[in-house]
């Protein structure tokens, strides 16, 4: 089972070295150093070979991951993946690089709150290679969309996870994410699906 969760942090300010703060150029969402490997945040530009190869490489190491589908990209998933992204109106993708390589990524969409009247984002994928898990790689991740969705005037993140998916479920948590509720009465909010012939 899939339940759906929703962010409640606060504003994530960034700072130089110095402690001042500063905002990074539009493309270098965060810019940071773990000892001697860096690791940077970009948003991705899907008409960039570089950035669409990588996309195919991450979303198809996910996909063979026992927490994504478990298996690799079908040749038509594959064939069919970048174009898709690249049609759909409100695709928003994240890549962390560690030392250069490409290591991590969330994938995005535009939502659209009817009680709030305001758009969102929903964080529909967020994956690391497993060699580079464990070094606060997703956390940065989660950071830059929400950065993203604060200029975007969003009213909220939402994402699925899997239920025994704990370590997942711990980066979710500490980042502010929890079961989404709307009355209290209603209950929490669960995910639910409908495969269709052709999905």
């Amino acid at each position: 089972m899939k339940t759906t969760v929703q962010s409640k942090r606060s504003q994530i300010a960034t700072r130089t070295m110095d402690g001042r703060k500063q905002n990074p150029p539009d493309r270098f969402i965060d810019l940071s150093h773990t000892s001697e490997e860096e690791i940077q945040i970009v948003q991705a530009n899907l008409q960039n070979p570089a950035h669409a190869e990588a996309v195919l490489s991450l979303v198809d190491a996910y996909s063979r991951d026992a927490m994504g589908d478990g298996k690799p990209l079908s040749d038509d998933a594959r064939r069919r993946l970048l174009p898709g992204l690249r049609a759909h109106p409100t695709t928003l993708i994240f890549l962390a690089y560690q030392n250069g390589e490409p290591v991590g990524i969330a994938v995005c969409f535009l939502g659209f709150s009817i009680f709030a009247a305001r758009p969102l984002v929903n964080i529909h994928d967020l994956a690391i290679l497993s060699a580079h898990r464990g070094h606060g790689i997703g956390r940065r991740l989660l950071a830059a969309v929400e950065r993203k969705a604060r200029e975007m005037v969003c009213c909220k993140l939402t994402l699925e996870v899997q239920e025994k998916n704990t370590r997942a479920r711990a980066v979710y948590e500490a980042a502010g994410f929890v079961q989404a509720h709307y009355q209290h009465e209603a209950g929490g909010a669960l995910f639910l699906a409908k495969r269709l012939e052709n999905g």
